[in-house]
C-alpha cells in the first residue's frame, strides 16, 4: 500500500550530523533537454482524516516508522514560533493514518519543538529543555538534558557510525551506542547499513575513490570488497537496502546535486549505468527488482536495465525519496508525503489528508 500524506510541514527538524541533513537547492534546470513528462498516475485510495486541533495550528510535522506507524506533531500557530499560547500537540497512528490518537507531550511549551521516529523510538526535542525519548509509543518518556540528543538516539538504524577515529561502526542497544569489537578496516567509514544478509560499511577517500566492506555475521568479522571506480569523484558513499533486500551503493557527488554513481551487489559490486540520465537530481532510492527511483528538476524517473526513463508515479519532482526500514518508499515534499508500500510488483498508492477538525 502506498500512502500520500497531503501536509504542509511547517516545523523543520534540525540536522544532526549526516542523519537528517537538509537537501541543497536543486531547483536549477538541468542542461539536458527535458523530454515531455508522462501523465501523473492517480492514487489507489484517498483517506481524509480530521484530528482535534484548533484552526490556528499550522499543518504538522509527520514522521513514519513504517507503513502503519507514524507520529504527527502540531507545534506552530499562524506561522508563529511555538509558545505558551500554542502548546505542542502530539498524535500517533498505528493503522497507516486511518485513525489518530492524541498522546501527552512531555514538554508542550518550549521555544522550539522537533520530532524524530528512528528505529521505532519516538524522540522529541523541546528547546531549551532537552530531549525526550519513548520506547513504548509515547506512554512514558526518558529525559535527556542538553542541546544535542545522546549519540545514536536519532540514528536511522541499529548500526551507526560514530565520529571516533575517522568513523567507527557501533551498535545501538536501546540505551547507548557500543562500538563493535571488529571494525571494517576502511580508511574512513562514512556510513553503514543492513541490507539483506549483509552489513555494509562504506566510505570514499579525499580523491573521490569509493571503498566498502561487508559482514555476514552482524559485524563480528569483515571482508574488504572492491568498488569499481567511477568516472567522476564520489564525495560520500552510502549503502542502501532496496525494498526487496537488494544491497546497493549510491555514490553522492561532492556537489550533492549531480547524478550519482550506482553499484548493485551481485556477489561483487557491479557498476550500474543510467544512459540518458539527467545531470541534476534531488534524490535517488533503489525501489526493488534492480530499479532505482529518481526525483529532480527533470521530473520523476527510473533507472532500469542500464537506462533512465521518465515514469508516471504520483510523486512530485521536488519530493525527496527515502526508504523506511520495512521497505516502504517515502517521498517527502513541502506539501505532501508519499508512501509506497506492499510487495515489489504489487504496490499501491494512497493519499492521506490530515486536517484540523
Amino acid at each position: 500500500m502506498l500512502i500520500i500524506l497531503l501536509l504542509l510541514p511547517a516545523l523543520t527538524a534540525c540536522s544532526i550530523g549526516d542523519v537528517r541533513r537538509p537537501p541543497p537547492d536543486r531547483a536549477s534546470a538541468s542542461s539536458r533537454p527535458v523530454a515531455s513528462a508522462p501523465p501523473v498516475a492517480d492514487v489507489d485510495e484517498v483517506r481524509h482524516v480530521e484530528v482535534a486541533v484548533a484552526a490556528r495550528y499550522d499543518p504538522p510535522r509527520v514522521e513514519f516508522v513504517d507503513a502503519e506507524r507514524a507520529y504527527a506533531l502540531f507545534a506552530t500557530c499562524d506561522g508563529r514560533p511555538p509558545g505558551r499560547d500554542c502548546p505542542a500537540l502530539l498524535f500517533a497512528t498505528g493503522d497507516g493514518g486511518r485513525s489518530w490518537r492524541a498522546l501527552p507531550h512531555p514538554r508542550p511549551v518550549a521555544e522550539n519543538q522537533q520530532l524524530y521516529a528512528p528505529n521505532g523510538v519516538l524522540v522529541l526535542g523541546a528547546e531549551p529543555f532537552g530531549w525526550y525519548a519513548s520506547t513504548d509509543g509515547g506512554a512514558t518518556f526518558t529525559h535527556y538534558p542538553g542541546v544535542s540528543p545522546p549519540p545514536g538516539l536519532t540514528g536511522p538504524d541499529r548500526f551507526q557510525v560514530t565520529d571516533e577515529g575517522g568513523g567507527r561502526v557501533a551498535r545501538w542497544d536501546g540505551r547507548r551506542l557500543r562500538p563493535l569489537a571488529a571494525q571494517p578496516g576502511l580508511p574512513r567509514v562514512q556510513d553503514v547499513t543492513e541490507a539483506g544478509d549483509l552489513l555494509v560499511a562504506t566510505g570514499a577517500d579525499e580523491g573521490g575513490r569509493p571503498y566498502a566492506a561487508v559482514s555476514t555475521d552482524q559485524g563480528r568479522s569483515w571482508q574488504r570488497t572492491a568498488v569499481p571506480a567511477s568516472e567522476d569523484p564520489v564525495g560520500v558513499l552510502r549503502p542502501v537496502r532496496a525494498p526487496d533486500g537488494e544491497p546497493w551503493l549510491v555514490g553522492e557527488r561532492p556537489d550533492r546535486i549531480s547524478f550519482p554513481a550506482l553499484w548493485q551487489w551481485r556477489g561483487v559490486w557491479q557498476p550500474v549505468t543510467a544512459e540518458g540520465h539527467p545531470s541534476r537530481i534531488l534524490s535517488v532510492a533503489p525501489v526493488g527488482a534492480g530499479r532505482v527511483g529518481v526525483t529532480g528538476p527533470d521530473g520523476v524517473g527510473l533507472v532500469v536495465d542500464g537506462r533512465y526513463k521518465r515514469v508516471s508515479w504520483p510523486v512530485r519532482p521536488e519530493q525527496q525519496l527515502s526508504l523506511l526500514r520495512d521497505g516502504t518508499l517515502l517521498a517527502r515534499g513541502r506539501h505532501e508525503i508519499v508512501l509506497n508500500v506492499g510487495p515489489v510488483g504489487n504496490r499501491r498508492w494512497i493519499r492521506l489528508v490530515l486536517a484540523a477538525a
